[in-house]
């Protein structure tokens, strides 16, 4: 049994295809999707996915986002979709250095629409770090 991975960014369809399984990181923790797994719905933090194709390991960075799961079907909705060979490192550090920046200045502001979205790009850019050096290591 086969399982269809779609992952949908605001700009574009960055991977649909056949998978033999696939891993991202849910609200909750670490999510394990494999063929016939239980339909559900539930929100993805920033972090890494990384999906099976013919026993090769490939792996994103993604954003916030939304997954829809069927026994056949995983789908994908994130701000950010990223293989480690389309992040620069030293403008990803930049962003996240002016997002800490902003949100020193802001402090305990009542302003907590600015405060969350500074949070995000920073786990955004975390993320993408994460998995720019961890490839680096290989």
């Amino acid at each position: 049994m086969a399982l269809t991975l779609d992952i949908v960014t605001p700009e574009k369809k960055s991977f649909s295809g056949e998978v033999e399984n696939v891993y991202l990181p849910g609200t909750e923790g670490e999510l394990g999707i494999l063929p016939g797994h239980v339909p559900l719905v539930t929100g993805i933090n920033p972090g890494e996915l990384r999906y099976s194709v013919n026993g090769q390991v490939e792996e994103l960075a993604i954003g916030a986002g939304f997954v829809e799961v069927s026994q056949e079907k995983v789908t994908v909705l994130t701000d950010l979709a990223v293989t480690d060979a389309e992040i620069d490192e030293a403008k990803v550090e930049e962003a996240m250095k002016r997002a800490e920046e902003a949100l020193t200045q802001i402090g305990h502001s009542e302003n907590t629409e600015e405060v969350a979205a500074l949070q995000g790009a920073i786990a955004k850019s975390m993320a993408q770090l994460k998995l720019k050096r961890k490839r680096r290591q290989i």
